[in-house]
């Protein structure tokens, strides 16, 4: 190790720590050599008895370690050092140190928790979060407290906080390597990109001004494969070389991108260069500030892609990359204004990713009840088991053997639970499904399956673009995953294979002339008009957009009737429905053939139980609303009063009463159109609802009438600020006591009324109106009804209707 880096004044703190505690947490900033110095140092200290197994995020950056550590070492790959990753592996029995891809140590914790041979697991670039990396450090943190104490876990990441790592190991030291190799300038723009600014012409121009402005190599960060080659069609520079670099290329496409090169090199990467890796000249980073990440609807159960603004936390791993070998400079395309809005760090992957995987390993494992840093959600946990019971994975919350098998295979539960159904003829198209779409063209699965039994003959026959080295890749993984499937040859058609893999995306094509088909899972999914497919009845979609409401589809396979009949008869059945038809006004009731949401098969069910009828008119009236008459009202206002004052009464708002519908369903006998429900008197309903004891409770506190004097019932309204009643002021003649309502004894509010029906007092005191205002309002009455009686002690006089006769 004759070259020096930042790291190495760190490694005998680090040494020290994991002597002390066998638990550790490294920080050290992006260019620091921790991937490679770290490892062999372990190796020398001499505290790792068996073999050290470093895990890497991705297979290119675990190939380029354990290369750079052999390197060192002056020997070949496989001996003190190997890797293995997923297809490939190079360890001997010589091998003491092993970079691995992350996936591969849940593996080897399933097959021996207990790690024989293993002295040592060390996380690199754990501020990935990502979901292998979670899951392996919540297993090893169980192996290491129930089996391994002498286990050496050591977590390591350029940006992460480490605090919150360091915790969840039983506060484990913390070792930081302070200093970046190279000082990096960084350069935003003058002013922010216009509103809907295209991506690629704006980078393509911050390219070349750094090429215009700096010296050696530039490593350009751009969201995805289409960016890159979108850029790469822009760029022709003088005396530069263009390399793409992603993760769906071959290994060798790869290497080339990585290998010195007597050009300047322009490499226009994924977040794959943002780790690991050092790509030797790099002395520029160019930052388009975009991140592409995987969401997962729990709802819709598909993920999609989303561009993404970067977080400060990956835009400073980004600039880290142009001080690993000079003084560098990184160019940002956005102002240092716009920086502050970015977020710290990316969501981890557990937060957002499909959690089939990780419940199936939780199964295999036996318990859920794992040391996460970041627990998973438990609604998106229980959608995935209940997608691995429907696959046959689960039994009752408990792993079967078919689960057991899944787990085994380099696969989504999915696409392995098609593989072990279907047998060696799903090889091609599990593959094809776990790749990226090597064809540029209409979403039809068969399409694609063509050009991977034959391209050559296939781009003769097809305008599509093709690409080539992706489909090696995928013939080569199908090749694999024959030996991995069962002997057998089910004999299943591509839709039968894909529904078996997607039973929740089989489509039924709507009604009309757009090609718009409802999901098996209740979901939507549409199609470009024109398409192969774009006319089938029945298909599988396999690849969706991710549209919460109708997603368009990217890849399908059509499937008939007949097929799908075949492969799921138990889980095809008849149903009788009794739904409110919000579009006809009606209740619907009908016997409906079904698989999950579509409906194969639609008949009349003239004779529906009159209960489920009704209850369907319910939810025609959660939908109108209950019809409130006059009569109905007034029964609830005096309701509602008692039951605010402390009467033991039902609740009568709105939410309740059609939340436990039971009264009313008596009640709606041959009421099945929106004219039936609205024509509905609630009155007598209510007052069932009340029951006999509740309306005789009501009568007796809140009346409906108040009887005058006179023997004469005034409605009493309830729905005021307070009850009241309006009366001509001569009917309450003699009245010495203010007549009150409700639990409480409320007041009533009186309006008294002239002879001629018009308002002159309104009182809630009615002896006190009589000692006090009758006297002003008898001066001013007198005049203006003479014919009426104005005593001057009211309290005294007969309450009358009546007016003297003309003349007296």
């Amino acid at each position: 190790m004759s070259e020096t880096l930042p790291i190495d004044e760190a490694l005998p703190d680090l040494i020290a720590a994991l002597g002390a505690r066998r638990m550790a947490v490294l920080q050290a900033p992006p260019g620091a050599g921790k991937t490679t110095r770290v490892p062999l140092a372990l190796l020398d200290a001499g505290l790792a008895p068996g073999r050290i197994v470093m895990l890497e995020p991705r297979r290119l950056a675990a190939r380029a370690a354990a290369e750079r550590m052999a390197d060192t070492l002056a020997e070949p790959v496989g001996q003190t050092v190997g890797y293995r990753i997923r297809g490939e592996a190079k360890v001997s029995r010589a091998t003491r140190i092993e970079v691995v891809t992350e996936g591969i140590l849940t593996r080897m914790v399933q097959d021996d928790p207990s790690l024989d041979g293993i002295g040592a697991l060390i996380f690199d670039e754990f501020h990935e979060r990502s979901l292998n990396a979670d899951l392996g450090l919540a297993l090893a943190l169980e192996v290491r407290g129930a089996l391994r104490e002498d286990l050496i876990l050591l977590a390591m990441s350029a940006t992460l906080d480490a605090q919150p790592v360091a915790d969840l190991m039983g506060r484990a030291p913390v070792v930081t390597s302070a200093g970046r190799a190279f000082p990096v300038d960084i350069r935003w723009l003058d002013r922010p990109l216009p509103a809907g600014a295209r991506l690629e012409p704006a980078v393509a121009d911050l390219i070349r001004r750094a090429v215009a402005e700096t010296a050696g190599d530039v490593l350009v960060f751009l969201p995805g494969e289409g960016e890159i080659r979108r850029v790469q069609a822009l760029l022709s520079l003088p005396g530069c070389e263009v390399a793409p670099l992603y993760g769906a290329m071959d290994f060798a496409a790869q290497r080339a991108a990585l290998a010195p090169c007597s050009m300047r090199r322009i490499v226009l990467a994924t977040s794959i260069a943002e780790t690991s890796l050092t790509i030797p000249g790099v002395r520029v980073v160019v930052d388009a500030g975009r991140a592409r990440r995987a969401r997962f609807d729990p709802a819709s159960g598909m993920s999609r892609l989303v561009t993404e603004r970067v977080t400060r936390a990956e835009a400073e791993q980004r600039r880290g990359r142009a001080g690993r070998v000079a003084p560098g400079v990184c160019y940002r395309l956005w102002t240092r204004g716009e920086e502050g809005a970015l977020a710290p760090f990316p969501p981890a992957e557990i937060e957002a990713a499909d959690l089939t995987g990780l419940a199936l390993e939780l199964a295999v494992w036996g318990s859920t009840d794992l040391p996460f840093l970041t627990p998973p959600h438990p609604g998106v946990l229980a959608e995935a088991r209940s997608l691995l019971d429907g696959l046959g994975a689960l039994q009752g919350g408990r792993i079967t053997d078919h689960g057991r098998a899944l787990a085994r295979l380099p696969l989504h539960p999915r696409l392995g639970h098609m593989l072990m159904v279907a047998g060696r003829d799903a090889a091609p198209l599990a593959a094809l499904m776990a790749d990226r779409d090597p064809v540029r063209g209409p979403p039809d699965l068969t399409l694609r399956l063509a050009a991977l039994r034959d391209p050559k003959r296939f781009s003769d026959d097809h305008p599509h673009e093709v690409n080539r080295p992706a489909l090696t890749r995928i013939r080569q993984e199908a090749q694999r995953l024959v030996r991995l499937a069962p002997d057998t040859a089910a004999g299943l058609s591509v839709g039968q294979m894909a529904a078996l893999a997607y039973p929740d995306r089989v489509g039924l094509r709507r009604k009309g002339d757009a090609p718009r088909w409802v999901l098996s899972g209740g979901k939507g999914a549409v199609m470009e008009p024109g398409q192969p497919l774009s006319g089938a009845r029945l298909i599988v979609a396999t690849d969706l957009d991710g549209d919460p409401r109708e997603a368009r589809v990217r890849q399908a396979a059509a499937l008939t009737e007949s097929d799908l009949r075949a492969l799921f008869p138990t889980r095809i059945g008849w149903h009788e429905v009794c739904d409110w038809s919000r579009r006809d006004g009606r209740v619907i009731a009908r016997r409906q053939e079904r698989f999950g949401a579509l409906v194969l098969d639609d008949r009349a069910w003239p004779d529906a139980p009159p209960e489920a009828l009704a209850r369907a008119a319910v939810d025609g009236l959660r939908q109108i609303g209950l019809p409130w008459g006059d009569g109905a009202r007034r029964l609830r206002a005096r309701a509602m009063l008692c039951r605010a004052e402390g009467a033991d009464l039902p609740d009568l708002s709105d939410a309740a009463l059609l939340d436990d519908p039971g009264w009313l369903l008596p009640f709606l006998s041959g009421r099945r159109t929106e004219a039936d429900l609205r024509a509905l008197d609630l009155t007598e309903p209510l007052r069932a609802r009340l029951g006999w004891d509740g309306v005789q409770l009501l009568d007796r506190l809140a009346p409906a009438h108040f009887e005058t004097p006179l023997g004469r019932r005034v409605p009493i309204d309830y729905d005021g600020e307070a009850p009241g009643i309006e009366i001509r002021l001569q009917e309450l003649f003699g009245v010495t006591c203010h007549p009150v309502v409700g639990p409480k004894r409320l007041p009533l509010r009186i309006t008294l009324l002239s002879p001629g029906g018009k308002p002159v007092q309104v009182t809630m005191d009615l002896p006190g109106f009589w000692a006090s205002s009758y006297a002003d309002v008898r001066r001013d009455m007198r005049g203006r009804y003479p014919r009426h009686p104005w005593p001057e002690d009211p309290t005294a006089a007969e309450p009358t209707l009546r007016a003297k006769p003309r003349g007296t």
